[in-house]
């Protein structure tokens, strides 16, 4: 696997991404450079690339939606370099599946009208069980509290680096 990217330390993102996209999306990062989750929280994503100034930016993925008796893991369990944002056209990716996770195809909105942008990262890799981020540890940019000890993101979030 490649070196990760070297990102900027002013801010990172907390995103909750589906077990099996994370899981697939390893490979179609390996293979493509890059991979593509779906969002429609699009003010989130052009606020990122206002602050970042062209840099790349650190990820933390909560892996939501884990397998039917799975344990949720209440931490961002997961990392990518965040790249950037495209605009969906009429909901799929402008390059089709090239950078989505094959795991996409089970939904049939997924790749069909269903998000505004396709948000990119490289370097995906599961974090190892000791070093994964607990929410507690995590806040918000320019926020005072940390998240609480039962907070789970239902959606991407711009936070304080951790680093």
């Amino acid at each position: 696997m490649a070196e990760p990217v070297k990102a900027t330390k002013d801010f990172a993102i907390l995103a909750p991404v589906p077990e099996e996209h994370l899981v697939d999306g390893v490979s179609v990062c390996e293979k493509q450079g890059k991979v593509a989750f779906g969002s429609r929280a699009w003010e989130v994503f052009r606020k990122v690339d206002r602050l970042r100034h062209g840099d790349p930016v650190d990820v933390w993925i909560y892996a939501s939606h884990r397998p039917t008796g799975a344990a949720p893991i209440l931490a961002a369990s997961w990392r990518a370099t965040y790249l950037g944002h495209v605009q969906a056209k009429r909901g799929a990716h402008p390059d089709g599946m090239t950078y989505r996770p094959p795991s996409t195809f089970k939904y049939p909105t997924d790749n069909q009208g269903h998000w505004a942008i396709f948000w990119e990262v490289t370097s995906l890799r599961q974090i190892p069980t000791g070093e994964r981020l607990k929410f507690p540890q995590l806040r918000g940019l320019g926020k005072k509290p940390y998240y609480g000890r039962i907070f789970v993101p239902e959606g991407p979030l711009i936070i304080e680096h951790p680093g």
